[in-house]
């Protein structure tokens, strides 16, 4: 057999095959496949020498071709939207779980020029065995088409309701709302306001919640509705600074504003701190998701929480349910929110 060679095979720079492995150890092709494959009918030192080769060579194995000879996939298929950084916390924690059941992750995106639909379609070409889709602009009807459409089981993260074609996995956005809303009365807030921008997957659920609360605490409601295109972002930072503006016109500004969401509530506190109002002196903020932005101290936002921790596991769990028993029924997860504060809240003056 010959040495160990490092560098370009045979002088060409191209990717190393295992036929260039088999060349170098002189054995055979199958050999080397049936080593890397990890099947049965080789010797320890031979699967030593052909795996040192591998290393050597720089061969990587063809996920692709891999997958194709697969009669059954191990591929789990997400599709999220990269401008939302919930999403990307979430989908951190898809990949261990996925990986905890045998299986990989395949990652497709949704954009201002890319509908759920082209990611679904280019996941169904991996032939991945479930599909979870995070924070999709698609209605219910939508979504049950979709799943329809599909031959694979479906999750939805982000919003929805219980229903027989499609999984449900979504935090509990109205009891997070409703809790901020009394956390505020709490502390003295009678003037509380909502910024509700309807782009937004979960606006409906979240905006039941601060009605639900504003009516229980005898509150009078004073909902700042944000039209706008989902596909252009309009429930980020946008929205929040077309909802202050609005807000600076009145005659008087209310002593505590509650975003659907943290992109949204920087959207709001910048506006304010340019037109010289200060949080939480004049005004206190809050938000919802506990994103990367509301951490920061120079935004330090008192928020909701929704655990993108255990929202990765049970999206996970609900499609691998579904894989392993394709006459089970679609489920609903709930994911319990929590109250976090911050410093961007006070008792009004």
């Amino acid at each position: 057999m010959s040495g160990d060679v490092t560098g370009p095979v045979d002088g060409v720079s191209r990717p190393p095959t295992m036929a260039d492995i088999a060349a170098r150890l002189g054995v055979s092709r199958q050999l080397v496949s049936l080593v890397l494959r990890n099947a049965p009918g080789a010797s320890e030192e031979t699967r030593r020498r052909v795996r040192q080769a591998a290393k050597d060579l720089g061969f990587s194995a063809h996920v692709g071709a891999q997958s194709l000879r697969r009669t059954r996939s191990t591929d789990l298929g997400v599709v999220f939207t990269p401008a939302h950084s919930t999403e990307s916390e979430i989908i951190e924690h898809v990949y261990p779980a996925a990986a905890a059941h045998g299986y990989d992750v395949i990652l497709s995106a949704q954009t201002a020029t890319r509908t759920t639909g082209h990611a679904v379609e280019e996941l169904l070409g991996h032939r991945c065995a479930a599909l979870i889709v995070i924070g999709s602009p698609l209605s219910p009807a939508g979504l049950r088409a979709l799943s329809e459409r599909s031959p694979v089981p479906v999750v939805d993260v982000g919003s929805g309701r219980h229903n027989t074609h499609y999984d449900i996995v979504r935090s509990a956005g109205d009891n997070g709302i409703d809790d901020m809303a009394a956390y505020l009365a709490g502390l003295g807030h009678r003037q509380i306001a909502y910024v509700d921008p309807v782009a937004m997957p979960a606006a409906a659920l979240r905006r039941r919640g601060y009605h639900r609360a504003t009516k229980r605490l005898g509150l009078p409601p004073d909902l700042l509705t944000m039209p706008g295109d989902y596909a252009e972002g309009d429930y980020f930072e946008e929205a929040g600074s077309a909802a202050a503006r609005l807000l600076l016109r009145r005659d008087a500004l209310p002593t505590a504003v509650i975003a659907a969401n943290d992109h949204t509530a920087v959207g709001i506190l910048q506006i304010l701190l340019r037109n010289g109002v200060r949080v939480p002196e004049d005004v206190s903020l809050t938000g919802f998701d506990d994103a990367p932005v509301a951490r920061l101290s120079s935004v330090d936002l008192t928020t909701v929480r929704q655990d993108p921790h255990l929202m990765g596991v049970a999206a996970v769990d609900a499609a691998v349910r579904r894989i392993q028993d394709r006459s089970r029924k679609p489920g609903e997860t709930v994911v319990a929110t929590s109250l976090v504060e911050r410093g961007s809240t006070a008792a009004p003056r």
